[in-house]
């Protein structure tokens, strides 16, 4: 071990508030000291550099070092988020501020880290008594006038995950510059002794009071149904989802959904799934294995953190996941038949047909970059969306993607469609052949290093295909910026295909988001071989863009 790596580490021993994170560095240095090449990489990965505010805050793996999630990065970024509202953001003393949090591994112990810096800065925290889904907080922001509001979690992300997501006054996240002058004032305190930073315990806890005004909203968005017979199968993926779901049920008058019972706890651990994402092979299996024994009509699931809905339903004869962009367009279309007032809304990765659809409607619609603190700034927003299963159902009340309010939507919209003898696939048939087939597809890599995204978006940047299935592909790099603020993507544009390549902002991955669309008349003529095509398509896609990147 370098001198330099193990001064880092004794200083940062040094003051560390956790004595788990503390063991754990020791534990490394010594292994290291004693010739362990894997103890030496993790504690140099461990004092790679800060983290970095990315899509909504911080997220990252628990572990000691400020490249990790623990509690003195916890309250260096407190302070310096505290530092930031009461100078730039222009927020006077004892301006309340909510903090919330999920049911991972240190949430609770973040939060109170966040809650004491907040209450020293002059601030009046109010901190949930219970862990919260992540829309409840984005919803209390607003509703009880906060000047910012601060949610501990890592949504999505594997179980040794943890972040740190905030907003602002208006109940939208955060965006550049601010995300940057946040991170300055996060450094600035990061370069002092933590002890420096004050702390108070002089704050206030709020429980079912804040949850009941979020079930009373979202309620009202199903009050003039006309039907409520729907039979439904829901899954809470082990995170904080399930009371707030059976609250908002019961208020609308909804059946109650069988349970997958060995899913329905929080659990930090997420026992029964590798990786607690509905969009990952294998995670809704269980619930759409109960959805198919109780003869349901759908199948719901939430993630950990409820802020995303994904859905299973028959569809061609087999129970299978609906694309995030296929429960987008659906609710989108729903809206847009409903009369919903405003802007519709999709991010520039995910399917092109709502715009198509909005177009046809007479309805505005704006492409967005990817991420709710994107779409939920779009002025009059009545809908958006983005393909990774985050639906903006009530952009009034909740300006980020809410998994809660799109479940009950969904149900509202099968129920309505069940007492006119049709089923969300019948929906989705109609559509496609309205509009002809749009398929998508999402395929991420994973990488041990951040370092193989740069070659990898290095490659395709020097050498873009000219041809991708046989057409001629328009290169678009969105890093030049345009109609579409500058980011780190580059499009492959055909006349019926469209390739977008991006790291993930939230995890170690790079995403290849893939669309092939057939005609009208084609899919009118044979609905099932429409698809057929544009699967194959979406197939060859993938071949071609992999063998770019030289997977």
């Amino acid at each position: 071990m370098t001198s330099t790596v193990r001064a880092k580490a004794e200083a940062w021993a040094a003051q560390d508030p956790d004595p788990q994170t503390r063991a754990e560095l020791t534990r490394l240095m010594s292994a290291a000291d004693g010739g362990d090449r894997v103890a030496l990489a993790q504690l140099r990965d461990c004092f790679s550099g800060p983290l970095t505010f990315g899509t909504a805050g911080l997220r990252a793996a628990l572990g000691p070092g400020p490249a990790r999630m623990n509690r003195a990065v916890v309250t260096q970024a407190a302070a310096g988020f505290a530092d930031w509202l009461v100078s730039a953001g222009g927020v006077k003393p004892g301006s309340p501020v909510l903090i919330g949090y999920d049911a991972r591994h240190m949430s609770a112990e973040f939060a109170r880290d966040t809650a004491e810096v907040m209450a020293a800065a002059g601030l009046k925290p109010l901190l949930t008594r219970e862990p919260t889904p992540t829309p409840v907080i984005a919803f209390g922001v607003v509703h009880l006038g906060c000047a910012a509001g601060v949610q501990v979690t890592a949504s999505h992300n594997p179980a040794q995950d943890n972040g740190y997501k905030v907003y602002l006054g208006d109940g939208s996240q955060i965006i550049p510059p601010v995300d940057a002058q946040i991170a300055a004032k996060i450094a600035r305190r990061a370069a002092r002794p933590l002890a420096s930073i004050g702390r108070s315990e002089s704050y206030d806890l709020i429980g079912d009071e804040l949850l009941a005004a979020y079930v009373a909203r979202v309620a009202g968005l199903v009050a003039s149904t006309p039907t409520r017979q729907v039979v439904w199968a829901y899954t809470a993926m082990h995170g904080v989802g399930a009371k707030a779901i059976h609250q908002v049920i019961d208020a609308a008058r909804f059946p109650a959904p069988f349970i997958v019972e060995s899913q329905v706890n929080p659990d930090p651990d997420f026992p029964t799934v590798p990786f607690p994402n509905p969009e990952e092979p294998g995670a809704m299996d269980l619930v759409i294995s109960l959805a198919k024994l109780r003869g349901a009509d759908i199948a719901v699931a939430t993630d950990p953190d409820a802020d995303r809905c994904a859905a299973a339903a028959p569809i061609d004869g087999t129970w299978r996941r609906l694309t995030g962009d296929e429960l987008g367009v659906l609710l989108g279309d729903y809206a847009m038949r409903r009369g919903v007032p405003g802007t519709f809304a999709a991010s520039v990765v995910s399917s092109t047909l709502l715009g198509t659809m909005a177009h046809s409607a007479h309805r505005r619609f704006t492409t967005t970059l990817t991420g709710f603190k994107w779409i939920g700034r779009v002025p009059h927003l009545a809908f958006g969306y983005e393909e990774a299963i985050g639906y903006c159902c009530d952009p009034l009340a909740v300006r980020d993607k809410d998994g809660i309010s799109a479940a009950v939507l969904l149900l509202r919209l099968t129920a309505e469609l069940k007492a006119e003898g049709l089923t969300v696939g019948d929906r989705l048939a109609e559509i496609d052949r309205a509009f002809g087939v749009h398929a998508t597809a999402q395929h991420s890599v994973r990488v041990a290093k951040l370092r193989q995204i740069e070659d990898m978006m290095k490659r395709l940047r020097d050498a873009p295909p000219a041809h991708l299935v046989d057409e001629t592909v328009q290169v678009t790099d969105l890093a030049a910026g345009g109609k579409l603020p500058p980011t780190d993507a580059v499009m492959l544009s055909g006349k019926t295909v469209r390739v977008v390549v991006r790291p993930s902002g939230t995890e170690p991955k790079l995403k290849c988001y893939l669309e092939a669309r057939r005609s009208v008349e084609e899919a009118n003529r044979n609905l099932v071989a429409s698809r057929a095509v544009a699967t194959q398509t979406l197939e060859r896609l993938w071949d071609e863009i992999a063998a770019v990147l030289a997977l």
